[in-house]
């Protein structure tokens, strides 16, 4: 998904579009407004724009995979199954997106131990 950069076929998560910028805030559905997203960040997500940095207690922006550069904004832990955010909008993401559920960290622990995970791009 742009956000977690998991593919739907190591995953077995269905992938959905997300309106980057919700229709329900005026967003359009243009090719700069859509992403995929894995359904559980794009429900997460709902109509959120920005959510607080749990480190600085700051709002800002969510990640917005057309305009900002994953690499920028986060990185995986050393074992692979925990997203890290670098940056106040990754951090925020990261938290607002609950990418780093149990469920999500069993799977990521299986895809490594495969070889799958994580990605290296």
């Amino acid at each position: 998904c742009c956000y977690c950069l998991t593919q739907a076929i190591n995953s077995g998560i269905d992938l959905s579009f997300d309106h980057i910028l919700p229709r329900s805030q005026g967003g359009e559905t243009t090719f700069e407004n859509i992403c995929l997203a894995c359904r559980a960040c794009n429900e997460f997500k709902s109509n959120l724009t920005e959510f607080a940095d749990p480190l600085t207690e700051t709002v800002v922006p969510l990640f917005n995979p057309r305009h900002q550069k994953w690499t920028d904004h986060f990185a995986w832990s050393e074992d692979g199954t925990r997203l890290e955010g670098l940056t106040a909008v990754g951090r925020a993401t990261v938290v607002a997106l609950q990418m780093n559920r149990a469920t999500i960290r069993v799977a990521r622990k299986r895809w490594v131990s495969s070889g799958w995970h994580p990605p290296k791009d």
